[in-house]
């Protein structure tokens, strides 16, 4: 065109479209080429989307194989777990109550034997004083009565309790020197501390009023 154009034999109009046009053919070409790459990218693109998804079935079955094969060790050690605190609480003798030991037959190192006595044990938490009172004295004396239970080894340090009971028999009964005209009667205490023990010598009053 640009020789016809030179010859005079189009017109600077004819000239000037036709470049218009050749411009737009190039512009239109270029945009048409970047489609094609972008295109082409998205086929790529889909194509690698589409060999994940073929192999997403197989991956989540080792995923989920893996998972199990967890939980099975899982399980396993749990239950290894249980067993050894078995064996430990198995191994382990707890007394039936807390207190004081008034009595021991087996050392240590010793083989005992099922059913086999090893210890005597008097409970520190449920304290109980038997009292010898004069039969003279026991018409005011009710259970359920204020006691108080002076302690000698203490200095004389008193506990405060109830009467619990008053037994029918005779002094003879509960004490080593009977004493004359005696009953038994169980006095109640509380000894938060712990700290007395079996066989010690008190002095208990018993508040009738």
């Amino acid at each position: 065109i640009k020789t016809l154009h030179a010859k005079d034999e189009v017109s600077q109009q004819e000239f000037d479209n036709a470049a218009l046009a050749a411009e737009s053919a190039r512009t239109a070409r270029e945009a048409a080429q970047a489609a094609v790459k972008e295109a082409e990218g998205g086929v790529s693109a889909a194509g690698a989307r589409l060999a994940e998804a073929k192999t997403a079935p197989q991956q989540v079955g080792i995923m989920r194989a893996r998972a199990a094969s967890a939980e099975a060790k899982v399980a396993q050690a749990r239950a290894a777990l249980a067993q050894a605190q078995f064996d430990l609480d198995y191994a382990t003798v707890k007394a039936p109550a807390a207190g004081y030991v008034s009595k021991k037959t087996v050392e240590v190192g010793q083989v005992v034997q099922p059913g086999q006595p090893l210890l005597a044990i008097v409970p520190l938490d449920d304290i109980w004083v038997t009292a010898n009172f004069k039969e003279s004295q026991l018409r005011q004396i009710r259970a359920g009565q204020r006691a108080q239970v002076a302690v000698d080894a203490y200095g004389g340090r008193r506990y405060q309790g109830h009467v619990d009971s008053i037994s029918p028999a005779t002094g003879a009964r509960f004490s080593l020197l009977p004493p004359e005209n005696a009953s038994g009667n169980y006095v109640k205490g509380q000894d938060p501390e712990h700290i007395l023990r079996p066989g010690m010598s008190v002095v208990p009053t018993v508040f009738v009023k």
